[in-house]
């Protein structure tokens, strides 16, 4: 699950915010503190999760940290995924 729930996230994000970027990102690359992602596409992204998931992320939850890798991001939905 969690290698699933990793590739649609990084698909998102690479479809939705690195279109006209040359550069590769992984698992680990840090998007928000990067420069990749801003503050509006990081709640488009917890949009998309939620929706995608049938979860709900919290506010608090959704911290810059939380949004920074897509692993980050990974391990997020999971936890949530978990309390369902």
């Amino acid at each position: 699950m969690r290698d699933k729930i990793r590739e649609v996230v990084l698909d998102y994000v690479i479809k939705e915010y690195m279109e006209d970027q040359d550069e590769e990102i992984t698992y680990d690359t840090a998007l928000i503190s990067g420069g990749f992602i801003d503050s509006f596409s990081m709640v488009s992204l917890k949009v998309f999760l939620e929706t995608k998931y049938q979860i709900k992320l919290p506010d608090d939850k959704a911290t810059p940290e939380a949004f920074d890798t897509v692993e980050n991001i990974t391990d997020l939905v999971i936890e949530f995924l978990d309390k369902k």
